[in-house]
């Protein structure tokens, strides 16, 4: 995967975690968030992995450059997820066709499910792929809308969806394979015109259903995998995970 590219956000307070410790240092079995997030990386590209720091930017880095040689782009003012994207694309190698976005947030996401994700993108033709998960209570996460040909139409988070778009149990894991041109193009478009004034990269994918571009829907089979991290019981849950799916490996 030489034309690949990893950008992993991981520039965040973490405010409800009730510690002035950046949220993805916090530690699950003994190894910070974001290092589990980076070490899946490594599976697709061992040189083109850019990691957005802010908030605490230098405690960050140096958690992380004690263990990987990657690189770092920092994002001045947080202003969203869309900004911190924007703050590593200058930074990209010239020949990279496709970039895949995670989250320092999310410790439990496996090698394989990143690499079928870029296969099934670059097997797909789109711009854009989704790694989905179909959730029995998908309170509080965006939701895929899509027509009756599958397509998507939309992500609606959960203060914005209908009462019938409340029942959609397909959700947005917040992680994604762009086509690298397509990114370019379409964050430059993002506005911030939403109660937190911040650049939000999920209407990325707006850009693209307005440009009839294609989109691409990756399912994941587990949906352990991106449970994200936002609070102390959250963080507990995550470590009593780890411990499972590590006892579930042949």
């Amino acid at each position: 995967m030489d034309a690949l590219s990893v950008i992993i956000l991981a520039a965040g307070k973490g405010t409800r975690m009730k510690s002035d410790l950046p949220k993805v240092l916090h530690k699950v079995a003994g190894k910070s968030m974001v290092h589990y997030v980076i070490a899946s990386a490594m599976h697709l590209t061992r040189d083109h992995i850019h990691v957005v720091v802010g908030h605490q930017a230098q405690k960050v880095q140096k958690e992380v450059a004690a263990h990987f040689n990657v690189h770092f782009c920092l994002q001045k003012t947080l202003l969203g997820t869309g900004d911190a994207v924007k703050s590593a694309l200058p930074h990209l190698a010239a020949h990279i066709r496709d970039v895949v976005v995670l989250c320092g947030d999310v410790p439990l996401i496996q090698p394989r499910t990143l690499v079928d994700l870029v296969q099934a993108h670059q097997t797909s033709d789109a711009v854009v792929t989704l790694l989905a998960a179909d959730l029995e209570n998908p309170f509080g996460y965006g939701r895929i809308i899509q027509d009756q040909n599958k397509n998507v139409v939309a992500i609606r988070e959960e203060a914005d969806a209908s009462v019938v778009e409340k029942t959609i149990q397909r959700i947005n894991t917040g992680i994604y394979c762009f086509n690298r041109n397509f990114l370019f193009r379409a964050v430059d478009l993002l506005r911030p015109d939403n109660r937190q004034s911040e650049y939000y990269l999920t209407d990325v994918v707006d850009i693209a259903v307005k440009q009839k571009e294609k989109i691409a829907v990756k399912t994941l089979a587990e949906p352990r995998q991106v449970m994200g991290v936002n609070t102390l019981d959250e963080l507990e849950k995550a470590r009593q995970l780890i411990g499972q799916m590590e006892n579930e490996l042949p």
